[in-house]
């Protein structure tokens, strides 16, 4: 019997086990995938908003603003790749000028700290490579960028580090209520719980409607994005918007904390939310949209093109409610959802709280993690480890600088990678020009062999992803 069960391990379920785990709580995580953040939170733009885009006074407001104060000491804890490198976003024209007049006022309202309208001169001096055209901007200092699935992967880790127990491929079918608690049924075995909470994403819908009527509808909506290798990263310092319109905040150009530069996305609704293709039409629009900003993008050197499908709902804020009795609805959480994670854990936690489930600390919670990065580490510092382990001086990408004793501790670790996507995730293997064309067969050895498993097994990503069938 468990305390509480989290459907779904995106960074929202992730965030929500990171901060339930403090308490003296038996906590379960399901995930349908076969490792954690595989939905929106892998293919995402990886910003961390400052919180002038949402309406004043709604819960998105809110966890936004809070979300983006937490990230910093969060990813300095958890040892996640961030950079608080600022956003701009920009007017092209009179009418534009008075949508930034808007969205400073929201963003005041809203408490986002040091917000400020640049003129054309400093505007152009800061970003030396936008569009002559560029009239103004609204300059938020205190939005990032972040390494997003590092961040669910790393709050996942600490919440299992601290007694969470995450059952991966492992779908729910049926949720019913017995006379003390919930029974969740799923492909593997059955689970009873007092509180369910529903983080499942686009199939958020579908679990709600499982143990009560409709009472929202989720929109899954597909955005495309150029990923670009290193040599254009350096053409933005900070991530730069054009003026949000219905459809969203719109196609972006920034940089990424690996030092790339990623465009897009576009915007447009599917009925198939695990359609994750890309289109040459659509991706000829992000292009053709993102030349307004800038121009000297040179998109030949593209390293993937990639789609994400976000949660959107037909309510303009978040969906986070009591379903059903201690049934507790998390969906619809679109963009600003990587942001507001963190702050989503903990207002969960205040609403379980609130209902009448006991929390009591933990006296002796870990709340920190390490990652070696090789290429980040001092001559000194490489050779002394080298010495304690020589798998740290085999470089097995190159394109990257990751060797061989990064990959092996992806496979040992507290959630371990299971697949060539699952390693490139954890520690960039595979991340670069090449993307994987010289160290994927390494990382198949690698795994096959930490794991005692076939080559054949190892996958490259999701169910199905073969890479080997049978030895010639």
């Amino acid at each position: 019997m468990y305390d509480v069960l989290i459907v779904g391990c995106g960074v929202v379920g992730a965030a929500t086990a990171y901060a339930l785990s403090r308490y003296q709580l038996k906590i379960a995580v399901l995930e349908k995938e076969n490792d954690v953040a595989m939905g929106a939170t892998r293919a995402n733009s990886a910003i961390i908003h400052a919180g002038f885009d949402p309406e004043e006074g709604t819960l998105m407001a809110k966890l936004n603003v809070r979300g983006c104060l937490m990230a910093e000491e969060l990813c300095r804890k958890l040892d996640v790749p961030y950079r608080k490198n600022g956003s701009l976003v920009l007017s092209f024209s009179e009418d534009e000028d008075k949508t930034l007049e808007k969205l400073y006022r929201r963003g005041i309202s809203n408490g986002v700290p040091d917000l400020r309208i640049l003129e054309s001169e400093e505007l152009h001096e800061l970003e030396p490579n936008l569009s002559p055209t560029a009239r103004r901007a609204l300059y938020a200092p205190s939005a990032g960028i972040v390494s997003p699935w590092d961040y669910a992967l790393a709050m996942a880790e600490t919440a299992v580090r601290n007694g969470a127990e995450l059952f991966l491929e492992t779908e729910v079918h049926a949720i019913e209520k017995t006379e003390t608690a919930w029974r969740v049924h799923t492909n593997r075995k059955s689970f009873e719980t007092a509180y369910v909470i529903n983080c499942a994403g686009v199939h958020s819908g579908q679990i709600h409607e499982m143990v009560a009527a409709p009472a929202f509808r989720i929109i899954p909506c597909k955005g495309q994005y150029f990923l670009l290798d290193k040599s254009e990263g350096t053409l933005c310092t900070r991530t730069l918007f054009q003026c949000p319109s219905k459809v969203g905040k719109g196609v972006l150009v920034s940089p990424t904390v690996h030092g790339n530069l990623i465009v897009g996305p576009d915007a447009v609704d599917i009925e198939n939310c695990e359609d994750t293709s890309t289109t040459a039409a659509q991706l000829a629009f992000v292009r053709k949209t993102a030349e307004k900003t800038m121009t000297k993008i040179n998109y030949r050197n593209t390293i993937r093109n990639f789609a994400g499908v976000r949660s959107n709902s037909d309510r303009k804020d978040f969906i986070i409610f009591f379903g059903e009795e201690k049934f507790l609805d998390v969906a619809g959480i679109k963009s600003p959802g990587l942001t507001a994670a963190p702050a989503i854990g903990e207002y969960v936690v205040k609403l379980l709280e609130n209902d009448g489930l006991v929390l009591r600390k933990k006296e002796d919670y870990t709340d920190s993690r390490k990652v070696i990065r090789v290429k980040e580490l001092s001559s000194s510092e490489k050779n002394d480890l080298i010495k304690k382990d020589p798998s740290y001086g085999r470089v097995v990408c190159r394109c990257e600088t990751v060797t061989e004793g990064e990959i092996v501790a992806a496979a040992h670790g507290p959630i371990p990678a299971k697949t060539v996507d699952g390693v490139k995730r954890r520690c960039n293997a595979g991340m670069g020009r090449c993307q994987g064309g010289f160290c994927g067969p390494r990382v198949v050895d690698i795994l096959a062999r930490e794991q005692n498993r076939q080559k054949e097994e190892i996958l490259k990503d999701k169910e199905g992803s073969f890479i080997l069938l049978s030895k010639l």
